[in-house]
């Protein structure tokens, strides 16, 4: 007798919830199913995978070994199932993708209209996340591709999509609302600028440009979407860093905000669609990065 995949996707969700009862919610089973397979898993193994006390369900030292390659196999099954589905040149089936809070409001929705056109039995199931997110469960096969910046995935396959620029967002009465053309970076010296919190791409992004001009991120706020600190920057004192994204579509028509490119190499980043190398569907996923790109062309709007 072999352990099951039902078996290790109990372990993995113990692995992830930290309680038998996380794992069965997770995995939509009773609590004593799942604990009666995991104990039957450990009798097959001659080991024990799981601690069980009052402070939760750690995995054992054994079991945290096991864990990892048991997402292995669950991952690579997922592919093979895929691969399966996906043996003919249609567009069907759901395909999970994973998109930085920065980007996917701002792009999917008219890029997803386009896919639908083109791929009506297609279905793509969307998630924001951060970087450092988007990364793990990329690895660990739960999102099939994710948008994100590239130099952040090293090892993935990719698709360029485009490359943003940065821009300041000021209240109407700030200082730096009153010039004209490209902001430089010496413009930024003294001031605070906002940002997204921690492990986003673009919060590094925004502390390197305000090393480089003298400036210093709000040790005050930090926030949770571009929209937040977009509003913040309004109440006037300080500045708000936006990719060009989001500036066209949001930013520009908001007549309680001046916006304005930053002038340096480094107030840009490039966004791609990004896979893993084993994925089957690598193709199709640059058809569907073709689509992406057309999208992006017609959103951002040319400073």
């Amino acid at each position: 007798m072999k352990p099951t995949l039902r078996q290790l996707q109990y372990l993995v969700a113990i692995d992830e919830t930290g309680s038998f009862s996380g794992a069965a919610r997770h995995t939509h089973v009773s609590q004593p199913s799942l604990s009666n397979q995991i104990m039957d898993m450990e009798a097959v193994l001659s080991v024990k995978l799981v601690e069980r006390g009052r402070g939760g369900a750690p995995l054992t030292p054994v079991g945290a070994e096991l864990v990892a390659r048991a997402r292995i196999i669950l991952r690579d099954m997922e592919a093979f199932k895929t691969l399966a589905r996906e043996a003919g040149q249609t567009f069907a089936g759901k395909i999970r993708l994973g998109t930085l809070p920065s980007i996917g409001p701002y792009l999917l929705p008219l890029a997803m209209r386009n896919l639908h056109k083109s791929y009506p039995q297609m279905r793509i199931l969307v998630r924001e996340e951060r970087t450092l997110d988007l990364q793990r469960d990329l690895e660990n096969g739960h999102l099939d591709m994710i948008i994100s910046t590239p130099e952040d995935h090293v090892g993935m396959k990719s698709f360029e999509l485009f490359e943003e620029q940065l821009f300041i967002g000021v209240a109407p009465d700030d200082p730096l609302a009153q010039g004209q053309g490209d902001v430089k970076l010496e413009e930024l010296k003294g001031r605070d600028l906002l940002s997204l919190g921690y492990g986003h791409k673009l919060a590094v992004v925004v502390q390197q440009l305000a090393d480089l001009a003298g400036g210093r991120v709000s040790a005050e706020y930090e926030g949770t979407s571009l929209d937040a600190i977009r509003q913040m920057a309004e109440m006037g004192g300080a500045v708000a860093v936006m990719p060009s994204l989001y500036t066209s579509s949001e930013a520009r028509e908001d007549p309680g905000i001046i916006t304005r490119r930053i002038d340096h190499p480094q107030a840009r980043r490039a966004i791609s669609l990004l896979w893993r190398p084993s994925s089957p569907l690598s193709k199709k996923f640059v058809a569907i990065g073709e689509t992406l790109k057309a999208a992006s062309k017609i959103l951002i709007q040319p400073d």
